[in-house]
């Protein structure tokens, strides 16, 4: 966390040390000083950036080459993004070319590892690499079967559910964009779910959220992603039923 100078004038701006919420933004008369409403339009400015990047399939495709496993490029039903935005329930489903793409492979009842563009593709861009080479080492020692990993353009959380059924996948992690705020437009989400189908609802699903350099940092992110991983497989279960107990003191 960035440290703040106090400011005498403004009795709460000690708090700035512990979030990056706009608190004691000071006043100049009724308004507020001009540096932090040009900050501010700056951040919307970089959220709405954020909704209409481009998920950087080729390069992310050439580099998940490193983990020697098939990468599938795929699609939801949004044809582009003003669609995207305002018909959630086409970024849900797979197009058929993408399907038929599925249909060629092998079933696999392993874990699929997928990426999506989601609501911040800029996300995608910067962490999840990061993510997935800290990720990727622990699944194969720990000996975990998986299945191929999938890039998926005007994705929703829930596409994974139609991509592990596809594959037979008996788990799915979806790691994608989340919804840009005006102080992080390039956080990524992980959704984790055992037994995928289409249909489910998110409280089959578990969620890390807010990976990013300012938030979760990766390798925190891939600890915790294992962890879950490991319990789900060997609980079969997951979203509210799987109560996420690393970490926490035992009992005396």
């Amino acid at each position: 966390m960035v440290k703040h100078t106090p400011n005498p004038t403004e009795p709460l701006s000690f708090l700035k040390e512990f979030t990056q919420a706009r608190i004691a933004l000071g006043s100049t008369g009724s308004s507020i000083p001009t540096k932090p409403s040009l900050e501010f339009k700056l951040a919307h400015a970089h959220a709405r950036d954020a909704v209409y990047s481009v998920m950087d399939t080729e390069a992310l495709a050439d580099e998940l080459e490193q983990f020697h496993l098939p990468v599938l490029q795929l699609h939801s039903r949004a044809t582009s993004r003003e669609q995207y935005l305002q018909r959630p329930d086409l970024g849900r489903l797979l197009d058929e070319l993408s399907v038929n793409r599925l249909a060629d492979q092998l079933e696999n009842d392993g874990i699929v590892l997928i990426l999506g563009d989601g609501l911040s593709a800029t996300a995608i861009n910067q962490n999840a690499l990061d993510l997935l080479k800290l990720l990727m080492p622990k699944l194969q020692s720990a000996k975990l079967k998986l299945a191929p990993l999938c890039l998926v353009e005007q994705a929703r959380v829930a596409i994974a559910d139609g991509i592990a059924a596809e594959l037979g996948a008996s788990l799915s992690v979806i790691l994608i964009g989340e919804r840009p705020g005006l102080s992080a437009a390039d956080s990524m989400g992980a959704y984790l779910t055992y037994m995928p189908r289409p249909g489910l609802t998110d409280d089959s699903r578990n969620c890390i959220s807010n990976i990013r350099p300012e938030g979760l940092p990766v390798a925190q992110a891939a600890d915790k992603l294992f962890y879950l991983i490991q319990e789900s497989l060997s609980r079969k279960l997951s979203g509210v039923a799987l109560k996420d107990n690393e970490g926490l003191l035992p009992n005396e």
